[in-house]
């Protein structure tokens, strides 16, 4: 029976396929990639920086120097910004689909966001001043939102669209108390509109530097535990018989996509769909073994979230569109394919 299990698994995640040089392959191309996008991020904007110049202008650091200015201040933190958003969005929904055996879960579709978004805005009406305080909002907000979803679902013995009309649910609530606040708090959020959106413009390396420690952490403790990931995927039936502590490990796994999510809304506002895209690409290159999936989905995120900020600083230059809308023209289609896709939901056969 075990043994059969076993095969299943193997199956399941379709290990035969993905040879461990195919997965170092896959890896360092993606590494490429993502320094070619960074390279591209530093130097196109509203005004072209040549790479010579690029290099020559960080060698001198000379802050008198026009140039340094640009990349040191504005390019290298939205670079940076989009990299480490892209890298939590994803992995978080790697995690989010995978414990809860629903393809259509992402940190955006279950309400993950809005709960962020809402402590985030909390925060900046009742202690504005506060620079920290804003990080630690947002992905508590993320937690109570997840488990707010989840028990709803679990107490109601929902089905898996069941957890995301819940999170639907969760969601449009949550955006009525953001309208109160903002309506009686009009400065709550200075760029309201922004953040309500998504995007890199504007970010300073002061907030990146708590949210990016957070979103480092959380992401080595989830490839960590990447393993217990793959066997819970497994049911949670035959997750117990193989000794898995399935509530206390999807509790764990819950807490970790809420602080991946949590932190990068603390910089990049309510962006969406990253989570939901990219972890099924992610799946076509690399299949269902969350210890490849996990690198590979914050590998690709990063390079997804950097080309789609270049094309919001391009399409219409020398105007700039937030970030947010180029994800959302893509992330929209691509949400309704997979209600049309089958299966009800479920990730795994």
């Amino acid at each position: 029976m075990i043994s059969n299990k076993k095969e299943s698994q193997d199956n399941r995640f379709k290990m035969a396929k993905n040879s461990k040089s195919y997965n170092v392959t896959v890896i360092a191309f993606l590494t490429v990639l993502l320094i070619i996008g960074i390279l591209m991020s530093i130097s196109i904007g509203s005004s072209k920086i040549p790479l010579s110049e690029i290099i020559s202008s960080m060698m001198q650091g000379d802050a008198s120097i026009n140039s340094y200015k640009i990349i040191r201040y504005v390019r290298i933190p939205r670079t940076l910004a989009a990299v480490l958003a892209g890298c939590a969005f994803s992995v978080s929904g790697v995690i989010l689909q995978s414990v809860l055996n629903n393809s259509l879960a992402s940190p955006s579709v279950i309400g993950v966001n809005s709960g962020a978004g809402l402590f985030a805005i909390l925060v900046a009406a009742f202690f504005p001043a506060s620079l920290y305080l804003t990080t630690i909002a947002s992905f508590l907000g993320a937690i109570v939102a997840a488990l707010l979803v989840y028990l709803i679902a679990h107490k109601t013995g929902a089905s898996r669209m069941g957890i995301i009309l819940s999170g639907v649910a969760v969601s449009s609530f949550i955006g009525a108390i953001i309208d109160t606040v903002l309506t009686l708090k009009p400065d709550a959020v200075i760029a309201r509109t922004a953040f309500m959106i998504g995007g890199f413009s504007g970010v300073t390396m002061d907030k990146l530097r708590f949210a990016g420690l957070f979103i480092v952490i959380a992401f080595v403790i989830a490839f960590i535990l990447s393993y217990d990931m793959n066997i819970l995927a497994l049911g949670d039936e035959t997750s117990k018989s193989l000794g898995l502590k399935v509530s206390q490990i999807r509790f764990t796994f819950l807490i970790l996509a809420a602080v991946l999510a949590g932190s990068a809304i603390s910089f990049t506002g309510l962006l969406g769909f990253v989570g939901l895209i990219i972890p099924h690409l992610s799946r076509l290159f690399v299949g269902y073994d969350n210890r490849i999936l996990l690198p590979v989905s914050a590998l690709l995120g990063s390079i997804f979230t950097l080309l789609c900020d270049l094309l919001a600083r391009t399409l219409f230059a020398p105007y700039e569109i937030p970030v947010g809308i180029v994800l959302s023209f893509l992330g929209g289609p691509f949400f309704i394919y997979l209600l049309f896709k089958g299966k009800r939901g479920q990730l795994y056969d």
